[in-house]
């Protein structure tokens, strides 16, 4: 019986053609075996030991002979998938000086292959199946544990059967031999080398000072060049022999299958494991004192001068309890109010762009408050001082009544939104939280019991002013404080100015608190009278969306979807987008995401936007889309009336305040160094830009436009743009359809009718091919590249049908080059092949392969993919590959249309050009309908080598000088 309505997924007609296809390769995957005597299992809750909180009765546990735990549960979101989690309680802190890595580098062994999978071909299996490698199946390792991660698709018996034996087996018998290990170090050793770089080095510099004296401060997760390449199959293998036991293990499944069945596939593939040897003892991971060096400093030039202080305590997350969690949440409340202290004066102009507090448990080793100061400019002392007066006064006084009132109102309406939303909380999401709580020695209770625990602290009084500021005083302080700066440049003496900075009398400096005004949704600018229905009809069948057309001109699509209940999502399209943007020249465009939206509503500032809507289910975020400029939120059904009313009024009555102008250009400024810092950030900056042959309107602008941004120029620029240009609002999920058309024509409906937006830029020119790579050069570390090659695809509603028959054609391609460049050549860990199609625009589509990797495979790179491509065009591929391509991407797409922002990605736009509506028809038979004769076809079509572009980012000639904190 299902747990609540659901919207049933988009059905692919050749999807059962497709699994039903000959599994051709298959012969070596393990076949399901016959079921073993019956397991006496113990049913204990053993999430709950020590604790008084509620149960959730949704949860079935139960532990093995052998010691394995696990929990399953039923659960329909998606519809027809199962989510498997398989968690060992090992992690780097486990490791001895000479295994530093080892787990992380099990993970990765385990994957490759076991005693009954030959390497490889658990991917292969499961591809078949529908899962995509890398988002479907993955695995991470922390320091405390590791854990395996399956989302299976279309779930039956069968699959569910077969995918538990692989994991089993995986479990107790992975392939570590030299030849395994040979293949899948240089993989591991390429995600180390990826990875370092300015952030990196700031986080290990935070970690050794944060963990002196504790196992965690020499314990990264990837480990070390040196203790990786001196890793052997035998020293890997008592590793895995130590560690790897079913009494450290926790197994969670959940999804749309019987838990009856799950309980079973448990004991049958589970039961027999056994450890070898005795069982290890976890090692003591110390505790926090004040004997270490208590600040560290770095020069990293590239990231912005910051200052972290940290107050450590030590881990007492012993037993998960009802009054822990109610002291934990008056703890949370007290950061809370000091980091809304610290935006109101970063809103309102202050020495730091950004300052916040943060409370939380740290790997099972400390318990830690954390505070974060980024200045403007670089003056770091100032605005340090200004951090700590806020944090002082704090300290010193208790807050307000109304204060804790904002923040408790706030969670509390979270809390319930978590309640209400709670039937369509995805299985994948249910089991990444039972995780979650057995890394950290919590449990996990319904959301409604979470609700009760949170209101049992409000009716005993505990959020009063007196209790706040006690939290506040207990949650800064602790047993040993820590300092890091990081500044741009050099300073002999940083750390006495730091200590000195520290240690600086600030009273007075938090200046007097800010009163909140009194105000609400009555406080907007009023709209004009509601318009009239024009016109209505029904735009798509199946599912059915609703079209209706207002006297002002707006229209509006609106789909019903009960299968996310409590949950409605809107979507406000206007003006064109990039097209209204002019493509030879720099303009304020840039900004808009970080300074539009928070400019306020006429008088209203970002403030009282806040006020008015903190404790209610309403969101803004602004972006601009290929053919129209976009505002979006989350609501509920009780706030969609005033979702749409607030947008509608934010585009009527703009406000200017000329403050987050300011914050965005210092933003803008402070992380410009970091665009060459690295070859993926060399990419993120500039690649976008290329691909479209220069146009400023898809790359940032350089520094001296930035420093030219100013509030009458944004003004001039963008005011035009939001009061011109066709109005489209989408308002899809848990509606009744007659009250949210309603609620469109009493907002929207009621704007003045608008001006047309002119087209600026319509044309979408893709780079010319070049016989020799373009060469870009990043700062970071001398081992260190990137390669990009693409092909010009096309764009727009024409041939819709052509781009998401791509997508396919790219997942083929992906598959082999994921094949070639990581798994045989071992030089990359990340490398993957995308196709792009924007429908709002006539062109601009590419299919892209890229990745990171040493310079000196930049060439072999670029060869693999050239290859792959000509490969492509020469011959159909075979069945086999078609479906390990097919199916993935197919399941992928069924689940999504699950949800609503999938039919509105795919009906976005679609008032003002009906073609995008018809092909919503077609959905099923684009994707599902695809042969090996078809993807020659597109490959001939699009790959050709006279039309590709390619791209390298190698390092500067000089080598970077390593910084403080390098390994």
């Amino acid at each position: 019986m299902a747990l609540f309505p659901r919207f049933r997924p988009l059905a692919l007609p050749f999807l059962l053609v497709a699994v039903a296809l000959p599994a051709l390769g298959q012969s070596t995957a393990p076949a399901p075996q016959t079921a073993p005597a019956p397991v006496a299992v113990d049913k204990t809750a053993w999430l709950y030991k020590g604790s008084d909180i509620a149960h959730d009765p949704e949860w079935r546990f139960g532990t093995l002979p052998n010691g394995l735990r696990y929990a399953v549960r039923k659960n329909g979101v998606p519809p027809g998938q199962v989510a498997v989690r398989l968690h060992v309680a090992v992690g780097s802190l486990m490791e001895e000086e000479s295994e530093k890595g080892f787990a992380h580098l099990l993970e990765h062994l385990s994957f490759r292959g076991s005693s009954k999978v030959p390497d490889g071909e658990s991917k292969r299996v499961w591809q078949r199946l529908g899962v995509t490698f890398g988002s479907d199946s993955n695995a991470s390792t922390t320091p405390i544990s590791t854990t395996y991660k399956l989302d299976l698709p279309n779930a039956n018996e069968s699959s569910l059967d077969q995918s538990m034996m692989i994991l089993a087996d995986m479990m107790a018998a992975p392939n570590i031999t030299t030849q395994s290990l040979t293949l899948e170090r240089p993989v591991v050793l390429a995600e180390q080398r990826e990875a370092l770089g300015p952030e990196e080095r700031f986080d290990d510099v935070r970690r050794r000072l944060f963990f002196a004296g504790q196992r965690f401060a020499d314990r990264p997760v990837i480990g070390t060049v040196q203790t990786l390449t001196g890793a052997t199959a035998d020293s890997v293998r008592a590793f895995h022999q130590r560690w790897y036991r079913p009494e450290r293990t926790t197994l969670v499944i959940v999804g749309d299958l019987d838990p009856d069945l799950f309980e079973a596939q448990i004991a049958k593939h589970f039961a027999a494991w056994k450890g070898t040897g005795p069982s290890p003892v976890t090692p003591e991971f110390g505790k926090p004192s004040d004997s270490h060096p208590k600040s560290a400093a770095l020069v990293e030039p590239t990231l912005p001068p910051v200052v972290l202080l940290a107050t450590l305590r030590p881990w007492t997350v012993f037993e998960d309890t009802v009054k822990f969690n109610q002291e934990r949440w008056v703890d949370f409340v007290a950061v809370r109010i000091i980091n809304r202290r610290l935006e109101r004066r970063a809103r309102a102009g202050s020495s730091y762009l950004t300052a916040s507090a943060d409370l939380s448990d740290a790997v099972r080793s400390a318990n830690i408050t954390t505070i974060q100061v980024i200045p403007i400019g670089e003056d770091w002392e100032t605005a340090l001082k200004e951090v700590r007066g806020v944090v002082a006064d704090a300290l010193a006084t208790a807050p307000t009544q109304a204060e804790i009132d904002r923040e408790v109102n706030e969670i509390a309406s979270e809390m319930r939104n978590a309640i209400d939303t709670a039937r369509v909380a995805a299985g994948s999401q249910r089991a990444d939280t039972l995780i979650a709580a057995v890394d950290i020695n919590e449990v996990t209770t319904s959301e409604q019991a979470s609700l009760g625990i949170f209101q049992g602290a409000i009716d005993q009084k505990m959020f009063t002013p007196e209790r706040v500021l006690a939290s506040t005083q207990r949650v800064l302080q602790g047993v040993g404080t820590r300092a890091i700066i990081n500044t741009r440049t050099a300073d002999a003496n940083i750390q006495t100015k730091l200590a000195a900075a520290l240690e600086a009398d600030v009273s007075g400096l938090a200046g007097a608190r800010a009163t909140l005004r009194n105000v609400s949704f009555a406080s907007l600018p009023p709209l004009g009278s509601p318009g009239k229905v024009m016109a209505r009809s029904v735009a798509v069948p199946d599912p059915r969306i609703d079209q209706v057309r207002y006297s002002n001109g707006v229209t509006g699509l609106f789909f019903q979807n009960p299968g996310e209940v409590g949950r409605i999502y809107v979507s406000v399209r206007f003006g064109r987008g990039m097209q209204a943007l002019p493509s030879r020249r720099q303009t304020p465009a840039w900004a808009a995401n970080l300074a539009l939206l928070e400019g306020g509503i006429g008088k209203l500032g970002q403030e009282e936007i806040d006020q008015i809507t903190g404790d209610r289910r309403i969101t803004m975020q602004f972006g601009v889309g290929d053919d129209a400029f976009v505002i979006a939120g989350q609501t509920s059904p009780a706030d969609l009336a005033d979702q749409l009313r607030l947008i509608a009024t934010k585009l009527e009555v703009p406000g200017w305040d000329p403050k987050p102008i300011a914050r965005a250009r210092a933003l803008a400024v402070a992380g410009y160094a970091a665009r060459n810092a690295s070859p993926d950030a060399v990419l993120g900056n500039s690649l976008e830009k290329l691909l479209h042959a220069g146009d400023p309107r898809w790359g940032m602008p350089e520094l001296a436009d930035i420093q030219k941004l100013n509030a009458k120029d944004f003004r001039a620029f963008w005011e035009p743009l939001l009061a011109s240009g066709p109005i489209e609002v989408q308002v899809f999920g848990d509606i009744d359809v007659e009250k949210a058309i309603e609620a469109v024509r009493t907002s929207f409906g009621a704007m003045k009718p608008r001006r047309a937006a002119r087209i600026v830029s319509a044309a979408v020119q893709f780079p010319a091919h070049v016989d020799s790579p373009v060469v870009l050069r990043h700062t970071g570390e001398p081992d260190q590249a990137a390669a990009v090659i693409a092909w010009q695809a096309g764009g727009g509603a024409v041939n819709i049908t052509e781009g998401r028959k791509l997508e396919i054609l790219a997942a083929v391609m992906r598959d082999r080059i994921l094949d070639r460049i990581r798994s045989t050549e071992g030089v990359s860990y990340s490398p993957t092949v995308i196709s792009q199609w924007p429908v709002g625009q006539p062109g601009g589509g590419r299919v892209i392969a890229l990745t990171l990797l040493p310079p000196d495979k930049t060439d072999l790179f670029l060869t693999v993919a050239r290859e792959i491509a000509a490969d492509l065009i020469a011959k159909p591929i075979e069945l086999d590959e078609l479906r390990r391509a097919l199916v993935p991407t197919v399941q992928l797409i069924s689940r999504r249309s699950s949800g609503n922002p999938f039919w509105m990605q795919q009906t976005e736009g679609g008032t003002n050009d009906p073609r995008r509506l018809a092909a919503v028809n077609t959905l099923g038979q684009d994707y599902g309908r695809t042969g090996p004769e078809e993807l020659q076809a597109l490959a001939i079509k699009y790959l050709s080598p006279e039309k590709d572009w390619s791209m390298v980012v190698l390092p500067e000639s000089k080598a970077a000088t390593p910084a403080a904190g390098a390994r």
